[in-house]
């Protein structure tokens, strides 16, 4: 995975990824088609993969760098001062598209369902951002980008991707160390004939029931989920929680077990946490 760390210094991390202005609301079920019901909102911030799994690595590492892309509107304003509050550096180029939006709805399961509004703004090379940054960072988390962008992240000592990356991870043709995603969802459903090089370990989250890993050179198994540590709220940001969290154990040189055991462990918080996170 790289140069070695220093022994004793602090874990440098960056998250490059997407944000999306979050309103989640509680129902009592989804509705059907045709269907009309109430819903109160609960939680609303900055979220997505991106922001969700900066604030996460800003938690474990002290503080974190987010390569994004805003649009120049208050939700951007809003997003730069919450995300800096929690220990985010927000670098982000300016889109005249508005900061994408969403709304996800909680049932009484804690399942959430999510609709997204407008395009992903998502950072490029060509933007004036510090780029130069990511070949210091001792492990980097990818979440939306160009390839030309996970290209320029490979020069962290550890880089990890989302599953829902895979075609991008494809085309840079680059080597990741990880890649991390839902086994639920059809959009992150791993391909191993896609990639010119396996990852260093691959990860499908089933949520209760834990979940399955893959490493490199053959070794397979199953990981077990982790007890929430309060009455489960909702799922919202599990899934980028935990790979943020496996991608910073990584970082710091944590074996797959205990990469696996950490990822799951903050995960578990993450559904006794209404949201992704607890606003500041």
């Amino acid at each position: 995975m790289g140069r070695a760390r220093d022994a004793g210094s602090a874990i440098r991390t960056a998250v490059v990824g997407h944000v999306e202005w979050t309103s989640i609301a509680r129902v009592a079920r989804v509705p059907e088609r045709g269907e009309v019901v109430h819903a109160d909102v609960v939680w609303e911030g900055p979220a997505g993969g991106g922001a969700v799994a900066a604030v996460q690595m800003a938690a474990l590492a002290g503080r974190t760098t987010f390569f994004t892309a805003l649009g120049d509107d208050a939700a951007a304003r809003r997003t730069e001062d919450i995300l800096g509050r929690l220990g985010v550096r927000v670098v982000a180029a300016t889109r005249t598209e508005a900061t994408r939006g969403a709304v996800s709805l909680v049932d009484d399961t804690g399942e959430r369902t999510t609709t997204t509004l407008g395009p992903r703004l998502q950072p490029s090379l060509d933007d004036a951002l510090p780029w130069s940054d990511l070949a210091h960072c001792d492990v980097v988390h990818f979440v939306a980008g160009a390839p030309e962008v996970l290209k320029q992240a490979r020069q962290a000592r550890v880089l990890t991707a989302t599953l829902r990356e895979l075609a991008t991870v494809a085309a840079s043709g680059i080597r990741v160390d990880a890649l991390a995603g839902s086994a639920a969802d059809p959009a992150e459903r791993y391909d191993p004939a896609l990639l010119d090089t396996a990852p260093g370990l691959v990860v499908r989250t089933e949520g209760r029931q834990g979940g399955t890993y893959l490493e490199a050179g053959g070794a397979a198994g199953r990981y077990r989920a982790a007890p929430a540590p309060g009455p489960e709220v909702d799922s919202y940001g599990m899934g980028d929680t935990f790979a943020a969290a496996l991608a910073h154990a990584l970082g710091r040189t944590d074996l797959p077990a205990q990469a696996l055991a950490a990822a799951a462990g903050h995960a578990a918080r993450c559904a006794a946490t209404r949201g992704p996170y607890h606003l500041p």
